[in-house]
């Protein structure tokens, strides 16, 4: 049965964390930790994770990072997420061990794929990710269209400042956005065969102050997971509060 998946704040150091009511965690020190893989959202790389990795490494976790092909200087053959779901799948196989996972916006998607066939998968977790369901594909949840074009390819949002990178100084979000790169645009259209949540234990992780993602949307897609948190961040919490979200990550897995 879903958990209810309310949520408190808990004041440290005077920082926000945020804990599930059933109780509170405590950052101890680490051993005997599974690997973490992080996978990127749209338009993104492995670069993102920068901040995260450090923290991560921190908190006493092995880092695993993937380079989803989907996101790439675009040609007329690109990756769908079908592809993508293949590059995570192999990148599992090569580890020895339980892996959590942490997916972020539409990484969200090839991970539900690919989870669902990866035994050694332990636990997902979705940054504001997209937690779909079988037969689901971003362009019908959202309910829109693909654009015309030759490319192959769909541009950088509009300010993606703003969008994506709404809680960072102005000189990070610039450097962030000089690295985005167009996005295929089969990964949007193609539609999950699988649906690892339904098998794998999930969290997500609500951003309060997406300027991309709907907050009330994530906090639908939420209640699909067994536990769900908060952080008040915008799209990109690995940027603008990468220790906070280490803690989190680290938290969750010591309950």
């Amino acid at each position: 049965m879903m958990r209810d998946p309310r949520t408190a704040p808990c004041p440290c150091r005077g920082r926000p964390r945020l804990f599930p009511l059933e109780g509170r965690f405590m950052t101890t020190a680490v051993h005997g930790k599974p690997s973490i893989l992080l996978v990127h959202g749209a338009w993104h790389g492995a670069w993102c994770w920068d901040k995260l990795v450090p923290a991560l490494t921190a908190q006493g976790w092995h880092t695993l990072t993937v380079d989803l092909p989907s996101a790439s200087m675009g040609s007329n053959e690109t990756a769908g997420m079908y592809d993508d779901a293949r590059v995570i799948r192999a990148r599992l196989e090569e580890v020895d061990g339980p892996v959590t996972i942490l997916a972020h916006s539409y990484g969200g998607v090839p991970v539900t794929e690919a989870a669902a066939s990866a035994p050694n998968v332990s636990r997902i977790l979705y940054l504001a990710g997209f937690q779909l369901d079988e037969g689901a594909s971003l362009v019908s949840e959202s309910g829109g269209q693909l654009p015309n074009g030759d490319t192959g390819t769909l541009p950088v949002p509009d300010n993606p400042a703003k969008a994506l990178f709404s809680d960072i100084t102005a000189e990070e979000a610039d450097r962030a956005v000089q690295r985005l790169v167009p996005q295929s645009i089969r990964s949007f259209s193609e539609a999950l065969t699988a649906a690892a949540w339904k098998t794998v234990s999930s969290r997500y992780i609500v951003c309060e102050h997406d300027e991309m993602l709907p907050p009330a949307y994530q906090e639908s897609m939420g209640k699909r997971a067994d536990r769900l948190y908060r952080l008040p961040s915008g799209h990109s919490p690995f940027l603008s509060m990468a220790t906070d979200l280490a803690e989190l990550i680290t938290a969750d897995a010591d309950s």
